[in-house]
């Protein structure tokens, strides 16, 4: 075992846990010698691409059975690649304290930054501040120009946070049971064909849930601003209709 898990450059107790993980196959024994073939190598190896690539060691193991049993690997890894494919595209903006400071001034505060690291917004690489995402940063900017303050943007994004974590659960749940579970029903495991379906089912629902939400958004915007705007000009002026 140790000659096996040098040459594939990892340790002995990674080797033991991909064995208990049913990742890598019993060897031959004789006796109490344990003898691992070129087979058991070329499947560290497969195992260490995959998970370069991204995959996890439960996805993995799907793959091998997969692989073991005939099925088509590549329908698997298309589904794989479609479920992890990010819904977001999001692009991450490297600034400087000082690039940082000319957008929001004196609005960069410790508890400012701190709150804005605790939301995942920023990050520290070296130098640099990382912020998530190009979009939430130019929108945050523009809202401190208008006078907004920082500390109210970043309380703005916490909740608007809670409830989109809110709404994807409630997508999630609908596909789950609408399009995923209905492919599987009444087999064990995905029917030949089955993860083609749903990685192609997949694609196509990716923009609705973004088209549903930006909907419901504005039309639920224009009710609320219609409303204040009614609120503020009955204030102005109580005696008019």
């Amino acid at each position: 075992m140790p000659e096996l898990a040098e040459e594939a450059g990892i340790s002995v107790r990674t080797l033991r846990f991909y064995r208990e993980r049913k990742l890598l196959p019993a060897p031959r024994r004789e006796g109490r010698i344990a003898w691992y073939s070129e087979a058991h190598l070329t499947r560290l190896r497969t195992i260490a691409a995959l998970l370069e690539r991204g995959h996890t060691l439960g996805g993995i193991a799907e793959l091998l059975t997969a692989w073991e049993n005939g099925r088509d690997v590549g329908e698997l890894l298309g589904l794989e690649n479609a479920i992890a494919a990010p819904w977001s595209q999001e692009t991450p903006v490297r600034l400087t304290r000082g690039e940082l400071a000319g957008s929001f001034g004196t609005e960069v505060t410790a508890d400012n930054l701190a709150s804005a690291v605790e939301l995942g917004y920023l990050g520290v690489d070296g130098e640099h501040i990382v912020h998530v995402s190009r979009r939430l940063l130019d929108a945050s900017a523009a809202l401190v120009r208008e006078g907004v303050p920082l500390s109210a943007v970043l309380a703005a994004g916490r909740e608007v946070r809670a409830r989109v974590d809110a709404l994807a659960d409630l997508f999630t749940a609908l596909i789950r049971r609408h399009v995923i579970d209905p492919v599987a029903e009444g087999c064990e495991g995905l029917p030949p064909g089955g993860a083609t379906r749903l990685a192609e089912a997949l694609d196509r629902l990716r923009p609705l849930a973004k088209t549903v939400v930006d909907a419901e958004l504005s039309m639920a915007m224009d009710r609320r601003v219609r409303a204040e705007l009614d609120d503020w000009l009955h204030q102005r002026n109580p005696n008019s209709p």
